[in-house]
């Protein structure tokens, strides 16, 4: 245990053991973090491009977080964005494109998790350059049983701390548009959008400076 929250949640290294309930966790919170379950066909391939990689490539700063009935969410960091979407590149997504076939790109006839097998062969590992401030990224999702504890943020300062003590001058996160109460968590945290010269409809990119 790393942090006690208290009522039976806590947080705690990730292991190989936790992929399945990182991938659940994953697709629960997938449609602008409300479940997606409903929509996927494949549902532990979100969390296969959005979660368990980084319990893989970099576990220093893979941690779950437990409840009495298992695993209630994640948090994940990676503390030079560059290097970490580079082995991604080189490491990760080459056994996934020969796992599932590429839908094309006629989205009008994608079905499912199509746009997740999409995603999967045609990654845009590229880091804007409005970001350069902020060499580190991060990644947390709780199910609804694990929000209004203050477990989000405790987490989010437990990372910003072991990203700052590793030498990191910042940190970002890619929001959703649609989910305006993630927004609203990170904002009162201290993180503000980063404008872009050209909008995503699919992210937000919200940043904070981190102490020397």
């Amino acid at each position: 245990m790393i942090l006690d929250f208290g009522g039976g949640f806590f947080l705690r290294r990730a292991t190989n053991a936790d992929h399945p309930a990182f991938c659940a966790v994953c697709v629960r919170t997938g449609d602008a973090g409300k479940d997606a379950t409903s929509r996927e066909d494949d549902p532990e391939l979100m969390g296969q491009i959005y979660a368990v990689p980084y319990q893989v490539l970099e576990p220093d700063l893979a941690f779950a977080i437990d409840s009495p009935d298992g695993v209630a969410g994640y948090l994940f960091g990676a503390l030079d964005t560059a290097s970490f979407n580079a082995r991604l590149a080189s490491d990760w997504y080459p056994a996934l494109r020969r796992r599932v076939s590429d839908p094309g790109s006629d989205r009008s006839a994608w079905r499912g998790s199509d746009w997740v097998r999409h995603t999967i062969h045609h990654a845009d590992l590229g880091i804007p350059e409005a970001l350069a401030a902020y060499p580190s990224h991060g990644h947390i999702d709780l199910l609804p049983k694990a929000r209004g504890r203050g477990i989000g943020r405790r987490c989010m300062g437990f990372l910003e701390e072991r990203l700052a003590a590793a030498g990191s001058t910042g940190l970002f996160l890619d929001v959703h548009p649609r989910n305006v109460e993630a927004q609203r968590f990170y904002a009162a945290l201290g993180y503000a959008p980063v404008p872009m010269q050209t909008a995503s409809p699919m992210s937000i990119f919200m940043a904070k400076s981190l102490p020397a």
